[in-house]
């Protein structure tokens, strides 16, 4: 259950508010959740309807009025928009959804994972794009010059890279031109 901030972005760091900020001692507590406490803090993850990941560099989240860490790194937007999902859950109003992942990014993750399943149970290339891609069935010929010969080959190359730790780019923002 544990998590690590420096890979994920989106857990949010909390810590008790600094004197500089004033006299900030009321706050809205934070929801329960599932926590464990660990040698860096208390590991802390909602859970309603959307994840929402929390590091509490304290043992008791409910001691002392928080503030929530944001370095200003390359992932900083990641972890302002992770903290903005945690303000608008505490005070009730809709939780934006997730941006890290668009839908094509989402929908080709689960076609690599269908494909490397597939060749792990022994199929063909072939098999693999007639069961992805819906294809018909189509002659050896025909089959060499196919775009989904070469789609199913990228898939599984990719596949691969995710397998080897390349799963963990899902977490960083995506990067906007």
């Amino acid at each position: 259950m544990l998590w690590d901030p420096r890979v994920d972005p989106s857990v949010v760091v909390l810590q008790k508010v600094p004197e500089t900020l004033g006299d900030a001692t009321t706050t809205t507590p934070l929801p329960k959740g599932t926590s464990i406490s660990a040698v860096d803090g208390l590991h802390q993850l909602l859970d309603a309807g959307r994840e929402q990941r929390m590091q509490i560099l304290q043992s008791d989240p409910n001691d002392t009025a928080l503030a929530a860490i944001v370095p200003l790194d390359r992932d900083g937007f990641a972890r302002l928009e992770a903290v903005y999902q945690l303000l608008a859950r505490l005070h009730g109003r809709a939780v934006p959804g997730d941006s890290r992942l668009t839908c094509q990014k989402r929908g080709r993750a689960r076609r690599m994972l269908q494909a490397h399943d597939g060749r792990i149970e022994g199929a063909s290339q072939r098999e693999i794009a007639e069961a992805i891609f819906q294809m018909p069935r189509v002659s050896r010929d025909e089959w060499q010059s196919a775009s989904e010969r070469f789609a199913v080959m990228a898939l599984l190359r990719d596949a691969r890279k995710m397998i080897d730790g390349g799963y963990l780019t899902l977490l960083r923002p995506r990067k906007l031109a």
